[in-house]
């Protein structure tokens, strides 16, 4: 794959729409495919409006796509930043407070027993991110948590109701 940097944008929608590339192939490449995706009308991963939980000027708190778990929580920040070590202290500790409320809040909708956080920006290029998923009774602890195999979504419109109201102040 040639390095995607010297394509044009519409070159690159154009690969994106005929599934010649990946999000994968563009971190690779340089391009960080949230940026991207949010300034070509959701072209990547589909509009998530129906899984937003919350929202501010910073951050979109968001149910994943392809959970590894019932209630599977990804907290994007709005301004591009590759990983932690780019952000500032002011939105390092802003994040991690609200993945603390959005942890609370996940564990009493969702009945589980613990929420891991965890962030895993990695490769060339990507967008600073939390992901936060519930363990329940059931499951062992332990990291093997972070690479379950991933669930189809499912959606629960009386939980992420519930959600949207306990996380608006």
């Amino acid at each position: 794959m040639e390095d995607l940097k010297n394509l044009k944008n519409k070159e690159i929608i154009n690969l994106v729409k005929n599934k010649k590339i990946t999000p994968a192939d563009m971190i690779d490449s340089g391009i960080c495919p949230t940026c991207f995706d949010k300034e070509n009308g959701n072209i990547l991963y589909g509009d998530n409006a129906d899984k937003v939980i919350f929202e501010d000027d910073n951050f979109l708190c968001f149910l994943a796509v392809n959970p590894r778990a019932n209630g599977h929580t990804i907290i994007s920040t709005k301004k591009h930043y590759k990983d932690m070590l780019e952000t500032d202290d002011e939105t390092c500790q802003e994040i991690f407070l609200l993945a603390k409320r959005v942890m609370n809040v996940l564990k009493e909708v969702y009945n589980s027993e613990s929420v891991y956080l965890c962030t895993m920006c990695d490769g060339p290029m990507n967008h600073f991110h939390v992901q936060l998923i519930p363990r329940y009774s059931f499951e062992k602890r332990g990291s093997k948590n972070f690479v379950k195999p991933r669930l189809e979504y499912a959606e629960d419109k009386e939980k992420i109701e519930l959600l949207r109201k306990k996380l608006s102040l």
